[in-house]
């Protein structure tokens, strides 16, 4: 089947919480879809006003989706600035899409609700959201529980279209929703994110990876009193990068006192380190080789255009234009 997904270039890294949410599914569905991954550069003006930020997100975030095992073989890999078709048919799907169902989306509704500072872009965007998905006829798309309504209202603009303008000339997309989706505490013990100064850098350098961990909250009390695992954010990140047996020991020291947070959190260091070395090592090879970089985003851009150019030329003639 057909997979796409997309992710923002919104800051110049990516942390440990969009590796276990999002890239580990992508290089496992990878073995046995046809993979599609665009970097939604166009999705990030409207949080991003600064050009030259930008593109220099846009290329560490391809080098992440790089580093971490992406084989360009087997899924393209691209920038959604590359195809201007995707524009193209998000304008052609605005025309058929109702505004009460994009005063229905939760994100806008959310930023209304904070008081942020509204615009086109933000209210439009589950259009051009829809447009990203529809023009490659993708099948699938991998999103959590939270984000389903994106791909339910891109149906819902496909429908309009297709009851429109001919019942088969969009594809519907289902969401493709992942039975366990690690969520990745922060060192704050919420969930890891950038918006919350609470994240682990994927690609750290080996000693700026432990400074971050040292930053990890945890309680007052000493090594010798038992601890409760289950409340504990280191315990919770070694889960997702130990060894069962070795957490399993850790758990153990936790309940009957004995061990102390910042010798967990020397584990916790090592655990991620040896976890994220081969990926840290490819990344580092591939920022020497620019070259390389952009031929493999030419390569993407280049197969996602021919699956883009046959469904725009087919909805345009349906259109008559």
């Amino acid at each position: 089947m057909r997979v796409l997904s997309g992710i923002q270039p919104s800051g110049d890294y990516l942390h440990i919480g969009n590796y276990f949410g999002a890239l580990r599914q992508f290089v496992a569905l990878q073995e046995e879809h046809e993979m599609l991954l665009f970097i939604a550069d166009y999705h990030s003006m409207n949080s991003v006003r600064d050009g030259a930020q930008r593109r220099s997100f846009t290329r560490s975030v391809a080098l992440d989706y790089l580093a971490c095992g992406l084989d360009p073989q087997r899924a393209m890999l691209f920038r959604q600035s590359d195809m201007p078709e995707v524009t193209e048919l998000a304008w052609m799907l605005s025309t058929v899409t109702p505004m009460g169902l994009l005063e229905r989306a939760v994100s806008y509704k959310d930023k209304v609700a904070q008081g942020q500072p509204t615009d086109h872009g933000l209210f439009a965007y589950p259009v051009l959201q829809a447009a990203d998905i529809l023009i490659y006829r993708s099948e699938l798309v991998p999103v959590g529980q939270d984000q389903k309504q994106h791909v339910e209202m891109a149906r819902d603009i496909a429908q309009r279209f297709n009851n429109t303008y001919g019942e088969d000339l969009l594809v519907l997309p289902e969401p493709y929703i992942p039975e366990e989706v690690a969520v990745v505490p922060g060192t704050d013990g919420r969930k890891m994110s950038k918006s919350y100064g609470n994240a682990i850098s994927l690609m750290a350098p080996r000693d700026d990876l432990r400074k971050q961990i040292r930053r990890i909250v945890t309680d007052s009390t000493p090594p010798e009193q038992p601890k409760d695992p289950d409340t504990c954010t280191l315990v919770a990140l070694l889960r997702a990068f130990a060894d069962p047996g070795a957490v399993a020991a850790v758990e153990q020291r936790y309940r009957t006192g004995g061990i102390g947070y910042g010798e967990v959190k020397a584990r916790l260091a090592d655990a991620i380190d040896a976890h994220v070395a081969p990926m840290r090592n490819r990344y580092q090879r591939l920022l020497t080789d620019p070259a390389e970089l952009d031929a493999r985003l030419g390569e993407g851009e280049q197969h996602a255009c021919q699956r883009a150019d046959r469904t725009l030329a087919r909805t345009m003639v349906a259109m008559g234009l």
